[in-house]
């Protein structure tokens, strides 16, 4: 399917943040724009904001002079919305409200013509429940972008039960020569990110009601063990309580109560005292220039143990292993369950059970558990857990040999799946579960995460790379201590491992 030719006209209504970015997004690629808001001049003071940002773009050398005068000659506002008559396209960024936005079509339907292409910027309601009193909701589709939406690469191409392909087909061509990353998604509640992304929420504000470390701690795991470019909390904060708190009920409410949506006790809380994030100067960290700034926990240094042994297994320590010989440690193989063994402590990577658990099962009261890492090889931090009768002894050489390796150690209590791991397979299996009910494909799910909230990897990626067995352990393990439906596993993954046990992958 052929994008929307460079002489097309493109409408956007509403100039705030998210309409501003559009516009400036489609009058670089070419367009001409015409930009509307019932605000009195505030489309002229967004044209203004957008002329700015194109001036500082060729004063940092990113755009040429005369590339910014043309764009900002095709950038111009109109008083009403009949002044949209001419546009093949018409996207809608305006208040996030059914009524309000069924009305704005309603009356666009009777302004543009019959094959101009009508789409809205919602991030959270049905795109079928708004087309459904058009007299030809066939044209109407959802083009999503993410905020600022001329720096994100994402554009999720919502169809509604009645959004012609051919129509959604349009638009991801034409997100895609403005130079999108797009992806097809079905109209269902949140759609592919803020669906798939409810467990990287939800999974630490578990961790921090279950008291397994601080907020700086937790976030320090994340970035510096999962990969990922903000902690959950920091994140939070930034998007805002009552912006994230809603996101997750309405997703919650949407889907009738499913427990892998659960809203927070925590968060709510915290939009109860109106402690939103950086905003307000407080959410889970303060702000402002007196405000000290956390520190994550990290172990104090621990002698290496002398002598060190493991038991390999694809994904399990291997990399660990790479990493401790490079460092110089001297390392035996032995024939053992997957792990790493020194100073008669027993190191597993977790498997969704806390080394508690696992220490009970094994009869061997000196078993620690380590997170999940991105990159093994690179990663400056690694999360252990003990169990509660090992010894200190034994943790006191678990801690030496990581710290032999050159990462910082960093302690959690012993809860299970810990931080990384617990909150990846969640990711994989609403991920899996997305996939399985036809809201998106494996690849429009992977690059959606990636390009719309910047996860290091896809989660079904992170799925492969560290194993569908592996996950699916975890996740029924989690299910088991906690007797909860919100770890079920997605029947798809199940369905995989069944087909091919010992090789079960998303992406081939």
């Amino acid at each position: 399917m052929h994008p929307l030719p460079p002489e097309s006209i493109i409408a956007v209504i509403g100039s705030g943040a998210m309409g501003a970015g559009i516009a400036q997004v489609a009058a670089t690629a070419g367009h001409q724009v015409l930009l509307f808001d019932t605000r009195p001049g505030a489309a002229d003071e967004a044209i203004a904001q957008v002329g700015a940002t194109w001036a500082r773009l060729v004063a940092k050398g990113r755009m040429g002079a005369v590339e910014s005068d043309l764009a900002r000659e095709r950038l111009r506002c109109i008083d009403t919305l009949h002044g949209a008559a001419g546009a093949a396209l018409v996207i809608e960024a305006i208040v996030e409200n059914l009524e309000v936005k069924r009305a704005l079509f309603a009356e666009l339907e009777d302004v543009v013509a019959s094959d101009c292409v009508l789409a809205t910027n919602t991030s959270s309601i049905s795109v079928t429940a708004i087309g459904a009193e058009l007299a030809h909701p066939e044209r109407l589709v959802g083009m999503h972008f993410f905020n600022p939406a001329p720096l994100m690469a994402l554009v999720e191409v919502v169809s509604g039960l009645a959004t012609d392909q051919t129509i959604a087909d349009v638009v991801y061509a034409t997100a895609e020569k403005w130079g999108k990353s797009p992806v097809h998604a079905k109209s269902t509640p949140g759609f592919i990110v803020n669906r798939v992304a409810r467990p990287f929420y939800g999974e630490a504000l578990r961790l921090l009601l279950e008291q397994s470390a601080d907020v700086a701690t937790l976030d320090a795991v994340m970035r510096d063990c999962g990969g990922f470019r903000m902690g959950p909390f920091e994140l939070m904060d930034l998007i805002g309580h009552d912006v994230n708190f809603s996101v997750t009920t309405s997703v919650f409410a949407a889907y009738f109560g499913d427990p892998r949506f659960t809203p927070s006790v925590l968060q709510q809380e915290l939009v109860n005292a109106g402690f939103l994030g950086r905003k307000t100067g407080r959410g889970f960290y303060r702000y402002g220039d007196d405000a000290a700034k956390p520190v994550a926990q990290a172990e104090a240094p621990c002698d290496q143990p002398a002598a060190v042994k493991y038991a390999g297994a694809p994904g399990s320590v291997d990399a660990l292993v790479a990493r401790m010989q490079a460092a110089g440690i001297a390392m035996t193989a032995i024939e053992a369950a997957p792990g790493l063994y020194c100073g008669g402590v027993a190191i597993y990577l977790t498997d969704g059970r806390s080394a508690t658990e696992r220490a009970q099962a094994d009869n061997h009261r000196d078993t620690i558990v380590f997170d999940l890492l991105f990159d093994a090889a690179s990663a400056p931090r690694i999360a252990l857990a003990r169990a509660d009768r090992c010894s200190d002894d034994a943790w006191r050489a678990a801690v030496g040999l990581f710290q032999a390796a050159g990462f910082i150690v960093t302690r959690l209590d012993d809860v299970p799946g810990l931080a990384v791991m617990r909150t990846v397979a969640m990711l994989a299996n609403e991920a899996a579960d997305a996939v399985h009910q036809g809201v998106c494909s494996a690849r429009a799910v992977d690059i959606a995460m990636q390009k719309g909230v910047n996860y290091p990897r896809g989660p079904l990626g992170w799925l492969d790379a560290t194993g569908m067995g592996q996950v699916v352990t975890v996740l029924t393990n989690l299910a088991a201590t906690y007797g909860e439906d919100r770890y079920r596993v997605s029947p798809l993954l199940r369905r995989k491992l069944a087909a091919d046990p010992q090789g079960a992958r998303f992406h081939d």
